[in-house]
C-alpha cells in the first residue's frame, strides 16, 4: 500500500484499542467516541481483509494478525514519539517527570530529594504521585516507581528491582499500652485491623506466621498505605508497616513493633519503556535513587 493511502487514523484508532484491549478507553485516550473508535476499526479490517479483534461477551481480544499488527505500530509510534521528543526545543534547565507510588512519594522519596536538587542543581524533579498504569508517552512521566510482584507487572515496559517489602504490625505506644497485651500474633484479635488497598496484606501475614484463621475480613480499609499509616499513627488501629517507608516513624518512636517477625510482601521497581533509551536526567536519578537505596538498610537497622 503506498505511503499516501495509509490509514493513519484508523491505525491510530486501532493501535489504542489494541494495547488498552477496550474500544472505551481508547475513545477516552483520544477524545472521540466509541462508536467513532469501532467504525475505524471496521473500515480498517475490510480493508485488510481480515478480523483484528474477537468480539466476546463485554470484551475483546486480539486475533493473531492484530497482535502482529498491535506490536509494530506501538514500537512505531512510540519511536515517533521520542523523536518528536528530542526535536521540540526544551529549556535551559533539564525537567524530569517521575511517576511514583503515592505512598513511596510521601514517605520515602520526598524526604531525600533535597539532597538530589544539592547534587544536580540543573535537574527539576516533577513528582506525579499516581499508582496508575502509565503508558510512558511524551505528555507523561519517563520512568516511574511502582510496587507489585514481579517484574513482569506491567506489560511492554522493562522494571528494574529496587528493595523488597517486609512488613509487621505497627502501632503507636499508646495503643500498645492501653490495650490488650501483645505477647504473640494471636492476640491481635483484640485489635482494630487497618487495611490499605485490599485485606490481602493481613491475610498473607497471618498465613505466615500460622493463623490463617485470624485473617478475618474486618477493620477499615483505604485505598492507599499512607491513609492507613495516619490511621495507625492516630491510635485507631494496627497497620502493617516496613522499614522503608516508616522507617522514620519507627525510629521517631511515633509507631512501635510488637514482633520482630517480617513477612515478604512484594517489591518496589524503577519501571519504565526502556533503560536504554532513557534521557540524561533519568539516567542521573536512577543512578542516585539506587545510591539512596543502598545507603538505606544501615539508616533503618532496629537500635
Amino acid at each position: 500500500m503506498k505511503r499516501g493511502r495509509l490509514p493513519l487514523t484508523a491505525l491510530r484508532s486501532f493501535e489504542a484499542a489494541g494495547r488498552h484491549l477496550s474500544f472505551s478507553r481508547a475513545a477516552e485516550e483520544l477524545f472521540v467516541s466509541q462508536a467513532a473508535i469501532s467504525r475505524q476499526i471496521r473500515e480498517l479490517e475490510t480493508l485488510i481483509g481480515k478480523p483484528l479483534f474477537e468480539r466476546l461477551h463485554r470484551k475483546v481480544e486480539l486475533t493473531e494478525a492484530g497482535q502482529t499488527l498491535l506490536a509494530q505500530l506501538t514500537a512505531s509510534f512510540d519511536d515517533i514519539d521520542r523523536r518528536l521528543s528530542q526535536i521540540v526545543s526544551k529549556p535551559a534547565q533539564s525537567q524530569l517527570t517521575v511517576s511514583v507510588e503515592p505512598s513511596f512519594a510521601g514517605e520515602f522519596l520526598i524526604q531525600r530529594l533535597n539532597s538530589f536538587r544539592e547534587r544536580h542543581p540543573d535537574i527539576d524533579i516533577s513528582i506525579d504521585a499516581e499508582s496508575r498504569l502509565i503508558e510512558f508517552r511524551g505528555h507523561e512521566a519517563e520512568i516511574a516507581i511502582r510496587y507489585g510482584a514481579s517484574a513482569r507487572s506491567w506489560p511492554r515496559t522493562e522494571a528494574w528491582h529496587l528493595v523488597d517489602v517486609l512488613v509487621t504490625p505497627v502501632l503507636t505506644s499508646a495503643l500498645l499500652a492501653s490495650g490488650a497485651p501483645l505477647t504473640s500474633p494471636a492476640d491481635l484479635r483484640y485489635y482494630t485491623l487497618l487495611h490499605d488497598y485490599n485485606r490481602d496484606g493481613w491475610a498473607r501475614w497471618f498465613q505466615a506466621v500460622d493463623l490463617p484463621d485470624l485473617a478475618l475480613q474486618r477493620g477499615p480499609l483505604f485505598t492507599d498505605a499512607a491513609l492507613a499509616m495516619q490511621a495507625a499513627k492516630l491510635g485507631h488501629g494496627v497497620a502493617l508497616g516496613d522499614r522503608i517507608l516508616n522507617g522514620a516513624d519507627l525510629r521517631a518512636g511515633l509507631l512501635v513493633r510488637p514482633f520482630e517477625m517480617e513477612v515478604p510482601y512484594g517489591s518496589y521497581w524503577l519501571v519504565a519503556a526502556d533503560f536504554q533509551r532513557l534521557s540524561q536526567p533519568a539516567k542521573t536519578f536512577a543512578d542516585w535513587l539506587f545510591e539512596e537505596l543502598r545507603a538505606w538498610p544501615t539508616e533503618t537497622k532496629p537500635d
